[in-house]
């Protein structure tokens, strides 16, 4: 870890203490009253797009693994919908809530209705900012922002750069924007760096990306040496806009998720990295201490992250640079398989399978 990664994560006040989560009071919910009785988790999910179906398979499968019971919803990316359907979901009675917030400051109302009925909730991906939450379940969002920023610098140390950053209603896009731009700050104030367009796309939208890479490129004459954008989707975006003027080989250009069509990009050298957070030990681990936190177990955590005026438990995974020369990993994973990856790719051009 360097010294720029520690000494952001103490700004943005992740505290590294050993802790563990789970109240001496049970919920009126919980299911250590009654061993016998299925454990009952909500799911409430912003949306399916992209990673978000692995992250829903991967929590079923390992509810299921432990006999627990999942109830999922998805909420298209509405705010009200997804309130509606934790009230749903709380009605009908669970035991532990399990939120995927699409916006994490409204759905701090969502945690308030769940503890209000004795219901544990969980955090997941990313952030509400709600001090009732019981704990954390997440990457390092901050660790993805730098490695994309210090991957750009790193290939393209002089130029002209554009950041697209994610939706600005996702507390991670926040967490993202802040690391990205203090890694690249320094090279600005030397001169090395000049940032000509920095702007959120909405909803993490491929479509707002292009735009935003395509006005960069026509204000610039295609003068543009980086193009850090914040996940794969938006990279798509940058990606088409990058294609159609033939600067794929000479822009760096960055991403998040390891999705399939950017691990493609990357494989034909249409997209230079992906930061890859993997999904299934996340996804494991929310369900696990979701049914810890039912029977009346504590969670054990190493770290917290600051939500308004309290420190929640905070349970992360750390992501990983993929770039051409690793794809592999991805493969030997298990998370993607490589005929998928290496579609586009004459097969005499292909790494050895693993």
């Amino acid at each position: 870890m360097t010294n720029r990664l520690l000494l952001f994560l103490t700004a943005i006040s992740v505290f590294f203490l050993a802790g563990c989560v789970g109240n001496s009071e049970a919920p009126q919910n919980t299911a250590s009253k009654d061993p016998n009785r299925k454990i009952r988790i909500g799911f409430s999910m912003d949306t399916l797009k992209e990673h978000w179906v692995k992250d829903k398979e991967l929590i079923e499968k390992r509810a299921a693994e432990l006999g627990a019971e999942v109830t999922t919803t998805v909420a298209d990316s509405n705010d009200e919908k997804q309130i509606q359907q934790v009230e749903n979901m709380l009605t009908k009675g669970i035991d532990v809530l399990i939120i995927a917030p699409h916006n994490g400051l409204v759905a701090a109302a969502a945690v308030d209705k769940a503890k209000a009925m004795g219901v544990y909730v969980i955090s997941y991906d990313r952030m509400i900012q709600n001090d009732k939450v019981d704990l954390f379940v997440s990457h390092l969002h901050s660790t993805a922002g730098i490695m994309q920023a210090e991957y750009a610098l790193k290939n393209k140390p002089k130029g002209k750069y554009v950041l697209v950053f994610g939706a600005p209603t996702d507390n991670n896009a926040l967490i993202m924007k802040e690391a990205q731009l203090s890694v690249l700050k320094p090279a600005v104030e030397r001169g090395d760096i000049e940032i000509v367009a920095d702007q959120a796309a909405v909803e993490w939208s491929p479509e707002a990306a292009l735009k935003i890479v395509e006005n960069a490129l026509t204000k610039n004459r295609n003068d543009i040496a980086a193009v850090v954008a914040s996940n794969d989707g938006t990279a798509g975006g940058a990606a088409q806009a990058l294609k159609s003027q033939g600067l794929t080989a000479s822009v760096v250009l960055t991403g998040m998720d390891a999705q399939i069509d950017a691990l493609q990009r990357i494989a034909q050298g249409e997209q230079s990295m992906t930061v890859y957070k993997p999904i299934h030990p996340l996804a494991y681990a929310a369900v696990e201490a979701a049914v810890k936190l039912a029977k009346g177990e504590k969670v054990e955590t190493t770290q917290a992250m600051k939500a308004v005026n309290r420190d929640i438990p905070f349970l992360y995974i750390e992501p990983r640079i993929i770039e051409k020369g690793n794809l592999l990993e991805i493969v030997r994973d298990g998370y993607e398989e490589y005929d998928r990856i290496f579609a586009n790719v004459p097969a005499d051009q292909r790494p050895a399978r693993p």
